[in-house]
């Protein structure tokens, strides 16, 4: 049983797809939070109780012999805070950027991330793009503009002067947050090679150290007047909303292990390639269940983006095996 359970939990297939289906769920629950009530704007509470539920997942796991992490030491902190900093960045950035912008759109202007960890492991950890991984990073580009040209739904505040205003106030949080996720994923990955945190590990210190600088964030940064949390907090629905609140931070206990898990067993760049083959389903999902723009524009973009990443994939594979074949005489010498 145990030799099973540690083929699982080091099977990067099964990081991939379990990466993938929380990925998923998580950016469908957020969209409907933020998108369900146009007034909610406390992202930073939202994110406090997302890392709340999370510690609390956590602490019940352990009791009942499930989950094992590390104590919470001065030294390790103080190497994992930067992580925990652009984690929430990562997240709020996320918030907003749903907040203004359809699924489809959200979903396929995150590939270009992949662009940014590609040439971000060129620098720091003597990574190579190839020509055929560029071809895949114009697909990308070209899958980007298509799906803002096809985005022709308003905003999500629906007024028709918030139209234009909301469209770009919704593409700067998303290029803030593709730097942010960028960031994120590779400074995540030498941390988990330099200090051999698990998935646990990974996943209770991010959270842990996640609860007090959302937690100021919400307090300094946000509204906390009466009327402000009126608008947040309808009386008719405001058990609806924290109960959304809540179960986001439920969804969010299946993309913060998930996340660390495909990192740990994989790379930084399959873990990016594989959000981008993800953009699929999820950019599917956007198009069945919320009014996200539906015609030939937005299709094509959601198929060109699948394009790239399925190119990235292939550049990916070829490159490793040249890099394979390169390294045979020198093994073979003697």
């Amino acid at each position: 049983m145990a030799i099973l359970t540690s083929s699982i939990v080091n099977n990067g297939p099964v990081s991939i797809l379990a990466y993938c289906l929380s990925s998923i769920l998580m950016t469908c629950t957020n969209k409907y939070v933020v998108s369900g009530n146009p007034d909610f704007n406390l992202n930073f509470l939202l994110l406090t109780v997302q890392a709340s539920v999370c510690i609390l997942t956590l602490v019940i796991l352990k009791s009942l012999g499930v989950a094992k992490y590390r104590p919470v030491t001065k030294e390790e902190a103080k190497y994992w805070s930067p992580i925990s900093i652009l984690l929430v960045v990562m997240l709020y950035t996320s918030f907003k950027a749903l907040q203004y912008l359809a699924i489809p759109v959200y979903t396929i202007f995150k590939n270009l991330t992949i662009i940014l960890i590609a040439y971000g492991e060129v620098l720091w950890f003597g990574g190579k793009v190839t020509n055929m991984a560029l071809s895949s990073f114009m697909l990308m580009v070209a899958s980007s503009l298509v799906a803002a040209m096809g985005d022709d739904k308003k905003s999500s505040s629906g007024s028709e002067e918030m139209t234009v205003f909301g469209l770009n106030l919704g593409y700067f949080w998303m290029f803030l947050n593709c730097f942010a996720s960028a960031a994120f994923v590779l400074y995540m990955r030498v941390r988990i090679k330099k200090t051999n945190f698990k998935d646990f590990d990974t996943m209770f210190y991010n959270n842990l150290l996640s609860i007090p600088i959302a937690l100021i964030a919400t307090f300094v940064l946000e509204d906390w007047s009466p009327a402000n949390i009126a608008r947040n907090f309808p009386p008719q629905t405001a058990n609806l909303v924290i109960f959304l609140m809540v179960f986001s931070g439920a969804a969010s206990v299946g993309i913060s292990y998930c996340s660390g898990w495909c990192i740990r067993v994989t790379s930084s760049t399959t873990y990016s390639m594989v959000g981008a083959l993800n953009k699929l389903p999820i950019a599917l999902s956007g198009l069945i269940f919320f009014d996200a723009s539906v015609n030939f524009m937005s299709v094509i973009s959601i198929f060109i983006g699948f394009a790239a990443g399925l190119v990235y994939a292939v550049a990916k594979k070829k490159q490793k095996e040249e890099e394979s074949h390169q390294a045979l005489p020198t093994t073979n010498k003697n």
